[in-house]
């Protein structure tokens, strides 16, 4: 006839010195290893059982010390402590499988925009400045937009508006080196905020993942919420960042006044802008 209470018959023999603590712990685990079927977690599969084993072992040797026989059995005691343990591991795992989701996700996003940016064919050698823009204005706006300039465009450029590419090239670098301070703290900024963008990809899975009206999924709800505020004021804060060159520093670099970089760039942005609504 098989024992009613197996864990509690090993239980006394460990109150009563019969079992060391260690030996009395291994026992346990033992009798949870041989008897799988008797719980029914984890949907029959025994890997995944052995695995929740050995992340709960640890706990043994606390929850042994925390058990006082007050009606309950140290079999009650240890089946509520193994359904209990389980839940929370199931939720690791779902933490787990929707990190790794959200990183896989994320990744394919800037794959594909890597895959949809337009490479430069390297079959040009010269670029051609439309009529009625000359040189001078277009070599501001490279200064202007020199955090998106290449060397290779430099050089084109360069060689459109009649200048020595290492000429332009190292005006940019100056340009570079009066905004490296301000230009890092733009960069760990963004990377914040792709921090908080995935950070909230990762609440909403878990969320829609949680059954609703749960603990769980009122808990994730709230942290979504609240991500996605922080993630909308972020944006907000680096858009008004300014990611271009001043035109007082178009101007040192030059060595010429404010006012002339000033007017340049205006004129190249009028006629730009009536040539594309044109």
């Amino acid at each position: 006839m098989k024992r009613q209470k197996p864990l509690s018959e090993l239980y006394h023999l460990y109150i009563a010195g019969n079992l060391s603590k260690k030996d009395f712990e291994g026992r346990v685990f033992q009798y949870l290893l041989d008897n799988f079927d008797h719980y029914r977690l984890f949907e029959g599969n025994r890997d995944r059982w052995n695995e929740f084993l050995s992340w709960l072992y640890p706990r043994f040797a606390r929850a042994i010390d925390l058990y006082r026989d007050l009606g309950a059995s140290f079999d009650a005691y240890i089946t509520g402590l193994v359904r209990g343990a389980s839940r929370e591991y199931r939720n690791r795992e779902a933490d787990h499988r929707i990190t790794e989701y959200i990183c896989w996700q994320a990744r394919a996003e800037e794959m594909k925009v890597c895959e949809s940016e337009c490479e430069y064919s390297g079959n040009r050698n010269d670029i051609s400045i439309p009529e009625g823009i000359n040189p001078r204005q277009v070599l501001l706006l490279l200064l202007k937009c020199y955090y998106s300039a290449n060397d290779e465009n430099v050089k084109l450029i360069a060689c459109a508006v009649g200048m020595e590419s290492e000429r332009v090239i190292d005006m940019i670098n100056k340009i570079r080196m009066m905004r490296s301070e301000k230009d890092t703290v733009i960069m760990d900024y963004r990377e914040r905020l792709y921090c908080q963008h995935y950070r909230c990809l990762a609440y909403e899975k878990r969320m829609t993942a949680a059954q609703p009206g749960t603990g769980r999924h009122e808990k994730m709800k709230g942290r979504f919420e609240r991500a996605k505020r922080r993630f909308f004021t972020m944006r907000n804060r680096l858009r008004g960042m300014r990611l271009d060159a001043s035109n007082q520093m178009i101007a040192e670099v030059l060595g010429i006044p404010k006012g002339t970089v000033d007017s340049g760039l205006f004129k190249i942005k009028n006629q730009l802008g009536s040539r594309m609504a044109g």
